[in-house]
C-alpha cells in the first residue's frame, strides 16, 4: 500500500501527536501501540513533511481554512487535487445572506424624487448617443482613424454635454434618452457580434460591459439636472444579448429614483408620445425603412393620432433623411470611427457626431442639434 494511503487515515492524530512535541519515533511507536499500524521513523517523518507542504500550497494559492469557501483545484507540480471545504449549511446561508445585503448597500444609491416646476413653453429634449461602439478597436495606421474605449467615451461624454449646453436657450421638460443601438461591439467571449462576426476589440466583452454600465449611469444622471427622463431601448445587431443586460442592470441601478421612466423590452421598434408629437426609434437592422411609416401607423395606437411624426433610425452611422406621408425618417450618425474592415471597403469619412433634437408640444420638431467631432 502506497505511504499516503497506509497513513492518512490517521492523519489527524499524527498531526497531534506532532503538535504535542513528539519525535518521529515515538510516534512510529503510539502508531503501532494504539492502531496496530507497522511503520517506520522515515515514513513518520516524509509525511509530516508532506502535509507540511501541503498546508503551504493551500495556503499560497489561497486556500485558507478560515476562509468561507466551498471548493477547488489545487495543482502544483507533484499533484492536482480536487478539494471540498464543508460548510455547515446554515453557516452558509447566513454569511451569503449578508454579502447580498452589504452589495446590496453599496450598489443601491438613492435618488430623491426632484419636484420640478411646470414650463408654460416646454420643449421635448431626445438626445441620441447611438452606434458607440464600446469595445471597437481602430488603429490610426491602418484607417487613419483612432478609436478605443476611452475615445469613445469621452466623445460620448462631450456629445451628450454639447447637446445639452446648446440646448440651453430653451426651456425643457422632458429628456428622451434613445439608447442601445450597438452600444456595445460584440456579444461573445470570442469577440463577435451576436450573429458571430469577428471584430477588433480593445479589451474583454466584461470590460466593455463595465465601462458602457458606468458611463449610462453618468449620462443619465447628467440629463436629469435639466428635466425629467424617459428612457428607450433599441437592440441591435452588435449586442441583441448583452445590450439588453446593461440596459436592465442600469435600469436597476436607478430603480429608486422616481423621476425616469424606461421603455426596455425586446421590441425592435419603439413608440414616444410627446403632446402632439409621436416620435419612433430603432435601430435599422431589421425591417426595410420604407416599410416604418406604415407599421408606425399599425403599432403606434392612439399615437398615430399625433399630428407630428418621425422615426429616427440608427445602425449606418451616417445621414439619410426623408419626408414619408405623414412620417418624416432621419438616420443618426456615429461617434465612433472606422474599424479595418469599414476601412478596407471604405465605409468611413462621414462626419462624426452626436445628435439631438428638440419637439415643441404643438409645432413638432423645431430644431437639430449635431456635436461633431
Amino acid at each position: 500500500m502506497p505511504l499516503s494511503n497506509k497513513l492518512s487515515p490517521h492523519k489527524d492524530y499524527i498531526l497531534e501527536l506532532s503538535k504535542e512535541g513528539l519525535s518521529s519515533s515515538k510516534i512510529k511507536e503510539k502508531l503501532l501501540l494504539e492502531h496496530g499500524l507497522e511503520t517506520s521513523r522515515k515514513h513518520v517523518v516524509v509525511f509530516l513533511q508532506n502535509q507540511n507542504k501541503f498546508a503551504k500550497d493551500l495556503s499560497a494559492n489561497g486556500f485558507e481554512f478560515a476562509n468561507k469557501w466551498s471548493y477547488g483545484w489545487l495543482k502544483t507540480k507533484e499533484a492536482s487535487v480536487y478539494i471540498k471545504n464543508e460548510i455547515p449549511k446554515e453557516e452558509e446561508f447566513s454569511s451569503l445572506k449578508e454579502d447580498f445585503l452589504e452589495f446590496v448597500k453599496q450598489y443601491s444609491p438613492s435618488y430623491p424624487k426632484i419636484e420640478r416646476p411646470p414650463h408654460e413653453d416646454g420643449h421635448l429634449l431626445i438626445v441620441d448617443p447611438c452606434d458607440v461602439h464600446i469595445g471597437k478597436l481602430a488603429s490610426i495606421v491602418e484607417t487613419r482613424e483612432e478609436y478605443n474605449n476611452s475615445i469613445a467615451v469621452q466623445r460620448v461624454r462631450d456629445g451628450v454635454n454639447g447637446i445639452i449646453c446648446k440646448a440651453a436657450p430653451y426651456k425643457v421638460d422632458k429628456v428622451l434618452l434613445v439608447v442601445g443601438n450597438d452600444i456595445l461591439h460584440i456579444d461573445t467571449i470570442k469577440r463577435t457580434t451576436t450573429m458571430g462576426t469577428p471584430q477588433d476589440t480593445d479589451g474583454t466583452w466584461h470590460e466593455a460591459f463595465i465601462i458602457a454600465k458606468k458611463l449610462l449611469v453618468e449620462v443619465i444622471e447628467s440629463l436629469l439636472t435639466i428635466a425629467d427622463v424617459h428612457v428607450v431601448f433599441n437592440p441591435s445587431n452588435h449586442d441583441f444579448m448583452s445590450g439588453f443586460f446593461l440596459i436592465d442592470s442600469v435600469r436597476s441601478w436607478f430603480r429608486n429614483s422616481e423621476n425616469i421612466t424606461w421603455d426596455s423590452d425586446m421590441c425592435h421598434r419603439k413608440y414616444f408620445r410627446y403632446h402632439n408629437n409621436l416620435i419612433g426609434t430603432t435601430h435599422g437592422d431589421g425591417a426595410k425603412q420604407a416599410d416604418l411609416p406604415l407599421l408606425m401607423a399599425s403599432e403606434a395606437g392612439e399615437g398615430w393620432m399625433a399630428k407630428h411624426r418621425y422615426i429616427y433610425g440608427h445602425h449606418i452611422h451616417h445621414k439619410v433623411s426623408k419626408d414619408y406621408i405623414g412620417v418624416t425618417f432621419e438616420s443618426m450618425r456615429s461617434p465612433s470611427s472606422a474599424d479595418g474592415w469599414h476601412s478596407r471597403n471604405g465605409y468611413q469619412h462621414a462626419p462624426k457626431a452626436i445628435e439631438g433634437f428638440l419637439h415643441h408640444p404643438i409645432h413638432g420638431q423645431v430644431s437639430r442639434i449635431t456635436h461633431i467631432f
